[in-house]
């Protein structure tokens, strides 16, 4: 789901929660193990003399469901004056394409998501889809106090639905 430029970037298999007044998405992302598989077969390993790695892939590797999945490319961070430059383009360019009914609520809400979102400035990773282009929508992710697993920010306008 995404308006700009087109790459999938969420499906409805991650539970989203709306955030400031409907501006943002907010999806709780995990990290996960992939390409592990352990086998137990109820053989002690260590008195048959085998190691205690056998049986675990080496090609073993934590990720973030979400960067997986959608194979988000990770962004370098902005400072506040990049990322306002970049932000105040990226909403003229979503306002342009919204639906006249959406539009009055998204220029009411941006302005304060916004401020929101320059306040965690600095504890923000920025992702893009998988085609980089320069047009696209950021995903952002942070870790809320005390939480392990990174919590995914998403412009609930940028996203479109698509039947499959």
């Amino acid at each position: 789901m995404n308006f700009l430029p087109g790459d999938e970037l969420l499906s409805d298999s991650f539970v989203y929660k709306e955030v400031q007044n409907g501006i943002f998405w907010e999806v709780e992302g995990k990290w996960v193990v992939k390409g592990a598989v352990s086998v137990d077969i109820g053989a002690n390993p260590s008195s048959e003399g085998a190691d205690e790695d056998e049986g675990v892939d080496d090609q073993a590797v934590k990720v973030v469901d979400i960067v997986d999945t959608f194979r988000l490319q990770e962004q370098p961070s902005f400072d506040k004056k990049t990322f306002l430059a970049y932000i105040k383009k990226y909403i003229k360019n979503l306002t342009e394409i919204l639906p006249e009914e959406e539009k009055e609520v998204f220029k009411k809400n941006v302005e304060t998501a916004v401020k929101w979102l320059l306040s965690i400035l600095k504890d923000l990773q920025f992702f893009v889809g998988e085609s980089m282009k320069d047009d696209a929508s950021l995903v952002y992710a942070y870790y809320k106090e005390g939480a392990t697993d990174p919590t995914f920010i998403y412009f609930a306008h940028s996203l479109k639905e698509v039947k499959c």
